[in-house]
């Protein structure tokens, strides 16, 4: 019986490889500018779900206020950081005599926080920080925050760790177009209206809201659930703090006393944040605030009750 030789073709495997190959390639020059040009052109938000490029300036003056930073000139007496809680709740205008800056974001995490720090700590050269620890902010995956800093800032190899941290369709796409945003100038000559709706931005980075009073409601019971990697980034962020020697003090800012009482472990918070060896103060048990005259939403403050805050702060950490 005669033997049969099976001879294998390479050819189409070959083929194949080399097809896989192009199409890679073609991916990773396409899709970049697929991106580009539907961030670029205005497309429904709903047709574009995984893109949620804001338009620079569009919320919460963090433009104005990185731009803002990147002229400062260093040192100043006091730095703000944290959530919204941070950038409407401590007015530089009440802390007179004291050179202040305030880098809170919109529902800053401590991953945005550390990247902030990262950028700006040494060219702001704090000699105190007042970090405001809202524990939602420790609730969070930290995306939807994420995308502020990206769009609001230039970018580099901080954003893109952040990205891949994230691990997120919506930080990826967004960062790919805020690298063509920066590539291509597209906010060089942006200038954000200093007012926009009830909110005013002033100098110094804090956005002034006005005397809105908020119809107080009624809270199911719940607890605060803060994720292990937000806590370990959030001791990075004191860890780097006092590497710079900078003198660091951690503040609840007040919210509504029923949101506030709705939650059954306060005390696990306050236990958390003491545990870090800083000063700590949790303003929710320090002041008795009225729900319906000092708050305009159920977490933040108006005119009237920041500046009552920033009394009572002022008075406990004594810097006057």
């Amino acid at each position: 019986m005669k033997r049969r030789l099976f001879i294998f073709n390479f050819k189409p495997m070959v083929r194949f490889l080399k097809n896989i190959f192009l199409f890679v390639i073609w991916v990773a020059v396409a899709y970049p500018f697929m991106i580009f040009l539907t961030g670029y052109f205005p497309v429904p938000q709903v047709l574009t779900p995984n893109l949620y490029y804001r338009v620079a300036g569009s919320y919460g003056y963090m433009f104005t206020r990185i731009s803002e930073a990147e002229q400062l000139t260093g040192p100043v007496d006091i730095l703000f950081l944290g959530s919204s809680h941070s950038y409407r709740g401590f007015d530089p205008r009440n802390f007179k005599g004291k050179k202040t800056f305030n880098l809170g974001s919109s529902s800053q995490t401590p991953i945005q926080t550390k990247i902030l720090l990262e950028r700006y700590l040494d060219h702001i050269n704090p000699k105190m920080v007042i970090y405001e620890v809202y524990p939602s902010t420790f609730e969070t995956d930290g995306v939807e925050s994420s995308l502020d800093v990206i769009v609001n800032s230039k970018n580099d190899f901080r954003s893109v760790k952040m990205a891949f941290e994230l691990n997120n369709i919506k930080a990826y796409n967004t960062l790919i177009y805020a690298g063509f945003a920066d590539i291509f100038g597209l906010n060089k000559n942006f200038i954000e209206s200093p007012q926009a709706g009830k909110d005013t931005y002033i100098p110094g980075g804090f956005v002034e809201t006005g005397n809105g009073y908020y119809q107080f409601g009624n809270y199911s019971k719940s607890e605060w659930k803060l994720k292990d990697n937000q806590l370990n980034t959030f001791h990075e962020c004191l860890e780097l703090l006092k590497k710079k020697n900078v003198k660091t003090i951690l503040v609840f800012a007040p919210i509504t006393p029923r949101l506030y009482n709705s939650y059954a472990n306060n005390s696990q918070v306050d236990s958390i944040f003491s545990a870090c060896n800083l000063e700590y103060y949790n303003f929710n048990r320090l002041m008795q605030i009225n729900d319906s005259l000092y708050f305009f939403d159920s977490h933040h403050l108006n005119s009237n009750g920041v500046e009552l805050f920033n009394q009572k702060l002022i008075e406990t950490l004594k810097l006057q």
